[in-house]
C-alpha cells in the first residue's frame, strides 16, 4: 500500500530530493508545496495519508502549520522533518501534536518506516527522537530526587522541565493536560524561588 504524502518545505531542493529519495518505497509523494498556506489549500482539496513538514520555513513555520492542521484536519498524521535535532524543536512538536520527527540526513528506509509506523499506529516510533522527548516530558519527578534548596512540588518540577525546553504556557498546558491558568500559577510559584 502506498501512502499518499504531502511534503511541505520552502526549499525546492529539499522537496525534489525527498521525492527522489522516497521513490521506490511505500511512500508516494503525491504533492509538494513551498509553504503552509499552500499546504492548507492542498489539504482542503485532496486527501493525504500523512503530511511531512519542515520545521523551519519563512512564510509559516512548521509549528504554526501544525496548529492549523490540527484545527481543520485533526486526524491527519503530521511528521516533522528537519536538518536539526534540537530538543526544543522536538519538545514543541510533541506539545503541539506532531506524530513524529525525522532528520533530513535520515535514510529513505528510516523515513519510510517512520511514516508507515505513524500511519498504522498514530504515534511515534518507539525509541525514536520524538518518543524519547515525549517520554522525558511526561516522566514523573519525585521531589525526594530534587536538591533540598529547590523547594518545588513534583508538578512544578515538571513545568520547570518544560520551560527549560522552551515551551510556551499553552504548549506546557497541552503537554501536561492542564489548563493554561494552572501553568501560569506554577510558573509564578517558580519565579518566587
Amino acid at each position: 500500500m502506498s501512502l499518499r504524502t504531502l511534503v511541505v518545505d520552502d526549499h525546492t531542493a529539499a522537496r525534489l530530493g525527498l521525492r527522489l529519495l522516497l521513490e521506490g518505497t511505500a511512500i508516494s509523494v503525491a504533492e509538494t508545496v513551498a509553504d503552509g498556506e499552500a499546504a492548507l489549500r492542498q489539504l482542503a482539496e485532496q486527501s493525504f495519508d500523512v503530511v511531512l513538514v519542515d520545521v523551519q520555513m519563512k512564510k509559516m513555520d512548521g509549528l504554526s502549520l501544525l496548529a492549523s492542521i490540527r484545527q481543520t484536519h485533526p486526524d491527519v498524521p503530521v511528521v516533522f522533518i528537519s536538518a536539526y535535532d534540537y530538543p526544543v524543536y522536538m519538545a514543541r512538536a510533541v506539545a503541539n501534536g506532531a506524530q513524529d520527527y525525522v532528520l533530513k540526513s535520515d535514510s529513505a528506509k528510516t523515513i519510510e518506516q517512520t511514516l508507515r509506523h505513524v500511519c498504522q499506529n498514530g504515534s511515534a516510533n518507539p525509541g525514536g527522537l520524538l518518543d524519547q522527548i515525549r517520554r522525558k516530558l511526561s516522566e514523573s519527578i519525585r521531589t525526594s530526587d530534587l536538591p533540598p534548596e529547590l523547594p518545588v512540588t513534583a508538578r512544578e518540577a515538571q513545568v520547570l522541565r518544560h520551560v527549560a525546553y522552551g515551551l510556551s504556557n499553552r504548549e506546557i498546558a497541552n503537554s501536561l493536560g492542564i489548563s493554561i491558568e494552572t501553568v501560569k500559577e506554577h510558573v509564578q510559584n517558580l519565579s518566587l524561588i
